[in-house]
Parts: structure tokens; sequence; C-alpha cells
């Protein structure tokens, strides 16, 4: 396999991206088909892979975006494309990539693709999170120059916190913690993306 750059990487990894909408209805296919994106087609990711496509439909439908945010957002003129690494069992990413969508959605500046880890792995190769290949991962690149300005994820500020913090205090993460995440999702509604976005964007 040849050496290639990380901009020939993430070219190679945008032919085969998706839109948000696309993203969606394979998702919903992959339920009605009783499958996942992965590779591993085991019944938990199948589960998680259900689950997923009724937290997206639930966000796509209930995710507010504040005022003063859109009105921030008017402002911005950069050129950007977001490519989101995923795949449909992910948990963090069915609560992450419906508000970066909505968030898309406000202004012609960013676009947002999706692709899927297992299918593009030297892309995650390239962005690992303290050497691991988590996801949601999301690289920002910059149009006009193809340099990547910006990575984010796995997870918000907040989340990430309280995950790095369990497991200094645990060593690892227990499905009542899981479940403890998950609740602290729904209350948050997506308003520490939208806070992380806005420092990131400098908004």
């Amino acid at each position: 396999m040849k050496d290639l750059s990380i901009t020939q990487i993430i070219n190679e990894s945008l032919e085969k991206a998706i839109s948000y909408p696309e993203y969606r209805q394979l998702v919903r296919e992959l339920v009605a088909q009783n499958t996942t994106t992965s590779f591993q087609k085991t019944e938990a990711y199948i589960g998680y892979t259900k689950l997923n496509d009724r937290r997206m439909k639930r966000w796509d439908k209930t995710v507010k975006i504040p005022d003063n945010f859109k009105e921030r957002l008017s402002h911005f003129k950069r050129n950007m494309t977001w490519l989101v690494i995923t795949e449909s069992w992910c948990g963090d990413a069915a609560h992450l990539i419906p508000v970066l969508h909505k968030i898309t959605e406000l202004t012609d500046n960013i676009d947002l693709k999706l692709v899927f880890r297992d299918e593009n792995e030297r892309l995650m190769d390239q962005f690992l999170t303290n050497g691991a290949k988590a996801i949601a991962k999301v690289i920002m690149i910059d149009d006009a120059t193809g340099e990547v300005v910006n990575t984010y994820g796995p997870r918000p500020s907040k989340a990430t916190h309280l995950v790095d913090r369990y497991k200094a205090e645990h060593g690892t993460l227990t499905p009542e913690f899981k479940e403890t995440l998950q609740v602290w999702y729904n209350k948050d509604k997506g308003q520490n993306v939208l806070s992380d976005m806005m420092d990131l964007l400098e908004l």
C-alpha cells in the first residue's frame, strides 16, 4: 500500500462521502434489513443501529438553534467542509451529527459530509483520539487550501469531561455510566455541541 499524504487520504475519503440526508436514509434501510454499517454484523451493533435511528429521528425534530448562534453564524464567511467519520452503531455519533446538520443547514459556507470508519482506515488512523479510533470524529477542512484547520469529537466537551473523570476513577466505562451519559445527552439537547462550535469557529 503506497504512502499517501493526509490531503490525498482526505480527498480519497471525500470521493466516497455522503450527505446527512443520504446517511439518514441509509440507516433507515439498515434498520429495515436488520443490519449495520460495521464489518462486524453483531447483534449488539444491529441493536445500536436501531436505537440510533430513533435517536437521530428525535434530534432531527427537536434540536433548537438559539437566535444568538444563528446571528453569529450569519457573519461566518469561511468556506469549509466538515468530514465526519462515523458508523451507524455509534451512540455518540447519533447525538452529535444531527446537531452538526442543523448548523450546516443555516449556512452555505459549511458542507457536511460523512464517511464510515471501517471503510476508511487510512483516514481514521490520521485522526486518532489518545491512540484510539474513537468516533464520531469531525475533520474541519478549509475549502480554499485543503488544510485541516481543526478536529472535533468524539464527544462534546462536557461529555468528554464526564467520560475522562469516570475512567480516571473506575478504569473503564460501565453499562451504568453509559446510561448516565445518555441521560446527559438527553438533558443537554445539543447545546454543548453548539457552544463548542462557537468556540471552534470563533463566532
